[in-house]
C-alpha cells in the first residue's frame, strides 16, 4: 500500500563529490542542506552574503563576486548604531564599522576565489517579493529594521526574473565554464501575504526556474524540494511549531532525497563510513565521569585513525 504521492526525480547528469567544492546561496533552506554537506565534510561554502531570499539579491551577490574586488567603507550604512551592507543579512552588522567590513570581506574573499573553480552552485529562491530602497532604487538583501516607508515592496514577475538571469548567466558561465547550477525553491511558505499570496510567489519562482532550465539544459538543473514537502510530506507533523518552517525530520527527509539523487557513489560511501564517527562525536554521554570521557576519546581516536587510512584528504583531525 502506498500512503504518499511520491515526487519523481529526473536522472541528473551532475553529482556532488568530496573532491569538488560547492558554493550555496539563497534562503534558509540553503542552510539546511548546506549544514548536512558540511557535517559530512564536503568542501562547501554556505551563503557568503548570509541568508538571501529573493532571486535578484542572489544574482547581485554573484555579480559582486565576479566584478568586485572587495567591499569598502563607502558600501556600508549606519542605522540604530550598527554598520551594515544592503547586500548582506544582519549577521554581518556591527557597531564597529571596521569589524563589519572585515567580516564581510573575509567571507567575500573566500567565496570569490571559490567561484572561479567551483563546479556546482546551488541556488535556493525563497520569495518573488523584493524591497527596493527608495533613496537609491536598489533591491536589498535585508531591510536591517529601517522603517518600511523608506522601501518600496514589489512582487517580481516571472518575466523579470527570467530576464535578469538570461542577461547574467552567459557572463557567469564565461567566468567559470565548468559551472553547473542546481536551482531549488524553498518549501518554507511566506505567510505574510496569506496562503494564495504564498502560492503565487512560489509559482513565479517555479516558472522562472523552469524557463531557465529549458534554456540551459546542460548547465541549469532543478531539485524539487518544494514539491517534496507539498506532496510527499503533506502533514503538519513535518512542520516546526510556527506551522510555516519545516521540521528537522522534514529537512532530514529532503536531505535523503538530495543525497540519493545528487551525491556521487563514492561520496555516498564516505557519508556511510563517517556516520558512526559522527554519532560518537555528537553523542552526549549519560555518565560524564573522567573515565567515561577518556574512553569516548579513545574510541573517537581509533575511528579517526581507521578512516584516515582510506580518506587521508578529508581533514578528519578536526574530530581529535
Amino acid at each position: 500500500m502506498k500512503l504518499i504521492t511520491e515526487v519523481a526525480l529526473p536522472e541528473y547528469s551532475v553529482r556532488l563529490d568530496h573532491q569538488s567544492p560547492v558554493l550555496m546561496m539563497g534562503s534558509c533552506f540553503t542552510e539546511n542542506i548546506g549544514r548536512q554537506l558540511e557535517r559530512y565534510l564536503f568542501p562547501v561554502c554556505i551563503n557568503p552574503f548570509g541568508v538571501t531570499y529573493n532571486p535578484l539579491s542572489v544574482k547581485k551577490g554573484l555579480e559582486a563576486l565576479i566584478h568586485k574586488e572587495a567591499y569598502s567603507a563607502e558600501d556600508l550604512k549606519l542605522h540604530n548604531d550598527l554598520w551594515f551592507s544592503f547586500d548582506h543579512y544582519t549577521g554581518f552588522s556591527s557597531p564597529d564599522r571596521d569589524v563589519a567590513l572585515e567580516h564581510i570581506n573575509r567571507s567575500f574573499a573566500s567565496a570569490k576565489e571559490l567561484l572561479k573553480k567551483v563546479e556546482i552552485l546551488i541556488l535556493t529562491w525563497g520569495t518573488s517579493w523584493v524591497y527596493s530602497y527608495n533613496e537609491t532604487g536598489q533591491v536589498v538583501c535585508n531591510c536591517h529594521k529601517i522603517p518600511a516607508k523608506e522601501f518600496t515592496r514589489k512582487q517580481l514577475s516571472t518575466r523579470e526574473i527570467i530576464s535578469a538571469y538570461e542577461s547574467f548567466l552567459p557572463e557567469l558561465f564565461k567566468f567559470n565554464p565548468a559551472l553547473k547550477i542546481i536551482n531549488t525553491v524553498s518549501p518554507v511558505r511566506h505567510w505574510k501575504d496569506g496562503a494564495h499570496g504564498s502560492q503565487l510567489s512560489k509559482a513565479t519562482l517555479l516558472l522562472a526556474g523552469e524557463a531557465l532550465r529549458q534554456k540551459y539544459p546542460d548547465q541549469f538543473f532543478y531539485f524539487p524540494s518544494y514539491e517534496i514537502v507539498m506532496d510527499e510530506l503533506r502533514d503538519y507533523r513535518f512542520y516546526a511549531e510556527d506551522m510555516i518552517h519545516t521540521s528537522k525530520q522534514a529537512s532530514s527527509y529532503i536531505w535523503e532525497k538530495f543525497q540519493e539523487n545528487l551525491v556521487s557513489t563514492s561520496s555516498a560511501k564516505i557519508i556511510s563510513d563517517l556516520e558512526p564517527l559522527l554519532k560518537m562525536v555528537e553523542h552526549r554521554p549519560m555518565n560524564n565521569s573522567p573515565e567515561s570521557l577518556r574512553n569516548m576519546k579513545i574510541q573517537v581516536r581509533d575511528r579517526v585513525k581507521l578512516l584516515k587510512t582510506e580518506y587521508p584528504e578529508l581533514g578528519l583531525e578536526r574530530f581529535l
